[in-house]
């Protein structure tokens, strides 16, 4: 549950590594002291709930991976979605979260509490701005997300999740160089949780991998480590 959340310290605008990419980044230096007021950072270990179907959590992701399902009637559960840094963890004016939300890997949040936060959104409108456009970012994810379970191929599946977390790497502490088009980054995810998230079995997911490895597209440091010798050759095989 979120209030098991393990080292819980106040939050420091001044050192934070995301500030001027999440949404915090709206507010002015004065805004920022109020915010700051009400903000706690929390470190969650891999594995750990960070919020249930009835939980609030309200945060921004200063690094790691959060892994976000859905749990089905008969108890199957799918995953919906990756948050990685600086995306904001939560719903806001929510009296309960839609989604079951994991730490991937070992995660850091800068997390508020709803009825602080909720006050702040209302006093500061540019700050209920940049939700806005993070929440339509998100949309406009989750419609390319559509597009590649209804009509990609295994292979552009798969192709297309190395890329999304290739892109993504330099915010979660891995190596991505943009002008040699060189990317280093961990899977935040077991082959089977890739399966369930790409909707794909896990020999096909295994054998899309190793076909990949097989042309040099990427390179294997170990089961879990992926270098992207070139991402824009990644690119053209994701279908994108």
């Amino acid at each position: 549950m979120a209030g098991d959340m393990a080292f819980e310290l106040p939050a420091k605008c001044d050192r934070c590594v995301v500030r001027h990419k999440a949404i915090c980044g709206a507010l002015s230096e004065n805004e920022l002291k109020d915010l700051n007021r009400i903000a706690r950072q929390r470190r969650i270990p891999t594995g750990q709930v960070i919020a249930a179907d009835s939980d609030i959590v309200f945060a921004n992701i200063l690094d790691g991976v959060v892994k976000l399902t859905k749990t089905l009637s008969d108890g199957r559960q799918q995953i919906v979605g990756l948050q990685f840094p600086p995306d904001f963890l939560g719903r806001i004016y929510a009296k309960e979260s839609p989604y079951f939300a994991e730490a991937a890997t070992d995660v850091e949040l800068c997390a508020f509490p709803k009825d602080g936060f909720e006050r702040m959104l209302r006093q500061y409108p540019d700050l209920e701005h940049r939700l806005f456009e993070n929440t339509l970012d998100e949309l406009d994810s989750a419609r390319e997300w559509m597009l590649l379970l209804g009509r990609k191929t295994a292979r552009e599946r798969v192709a297309s999740l190395l890329l999304m977390i290739a892109r993504r790497a330099p915010d979660v502490g891995c190596t991505h160089t943009p002008e040699i088009r060189f990317s280093r980054f961990s899977l935040p995810l077991t082959r089977a949780d890739l399966a369930d998230y790409l909707g794909l079995t896990l020999e096909t997911v295994s054998r899309q991998i190793t076909n990949l490895k097989k042309e040099g597209v990427i390179e294997l440091v170990d089961n879990r480590e992926i270098i992207v010798p070139d991402v824009d050759i990644l690119e053209d095989v994701a279908g994108n």
